[in-house]
């Protein structure tokens, strides 16, 4: 796959070329690609896919696999048959049906949905796609280069791997800047955090670009595993929660 190289301006003040040597040196820093800590190479390889509702994603190839590089925001299952979309917190807490939510009223990176939709009988994905397991998150995170030791323990795991996913930190978007943690998207996977709903209706603290959370479609005991990353740290954070939080949803290629 050929790099798209776009070159700076040629032409100085004066009407004179920049001299050989910046071209050849913004020609090598265009084609370089990002590498994890081990040193391996990422040459990313990107697409689309759309849902049915027609609305389109990003979409990105990491190791082997192929993730959608922006968060589901789809309310209809494949079907055709609508989600519910429920405001109310008491009516959130207490519901037993697929539903998703807009964080805080305030449209964010993709929508938040309860387990009940992962879990549904119906399919949310686009055609030919997914919602990742468990196993499917493991894999990418050992990609990345997680210990495998590390993988099937739940909390905060590995080194950098987190960082790898988010997108760039700054003050303004994507994530919040903290401390040295820095988001770099070296994967192209392109994590914003949309926060969460909590399983009684409140919305997540602290708010989106602070936190992201992702269902898994691995149950464990009743409860859904998921991922979460959050502004101050660079690891992955592993653990199972109650079916009516409302997460964030990455997609899978079949």
């Amino acid at each position: 796959m050929k790099p798209i190289i776009t070159h700076p301006a040629i032409i100085g003040s004066a009407g004179h070329l920049l001299s050989k040597a910046y071209l050849i040196i913004a020609f090598m820093v265009a084609i370089l690609p990002a590498c994890n800590d081990g040193g391996e190479q990422f040459v990313l390889e990107t697409g689309s896919v759309t849902d049915v509702e027609g609305n389109s994603y990003r979409t990105v190839k990491i190791g082997d696999q192929w993730w959608m590089a922006e968060n589901l925001n789809v309310t209809s299952f494949n079907s055709g048959k609508k989600i519910e979309l429920i405001e109310d917190k008491d009516a959130w807490r207490n519901a037993d049906m697929p539903a998703y939510a807009v964080y805080n009223n305030i449209a964010g990176p993709g929508l938040l949905y309860n387990f009940q939709v992962v879990n549904a009988t119906d399919e949310i994905a686009p055609e030919g796609w997914r919602v990742p397991t468990d196993d499917d998150w493991k894999q990418l995170e050992e990609y990345l280069g997680m210990p495998v030791g590390e993988l099937d323990e739940t909390n905060w795991r590995g080194t950098d791997q987190g960082d790898q996913l988010k997108v760039e930190s700054t003050n303004t978007s994507g994530w919040i800047a903290y401390d040295g943690v820095w988001g770099t998207n070296s994967t192209g996977f392109s994590a914003v955090g949309g926060s969460c709903r909590v399983f009684n209706g409140q919305w997540g603290i602290p708010s989106t670009s602070h936190s992201g959370y992702w269902w898994t479609s691995t149950t464990h005991n009743g409860y859904g595993f998921y991922r979460y990353l959050d502004y101050k740290k660079s690891g992955i954070f592993r653990y199972a929660a109650h079916p009516n939080y409302g997460f964030s949803i990455r997609c899978i290629k079949n």
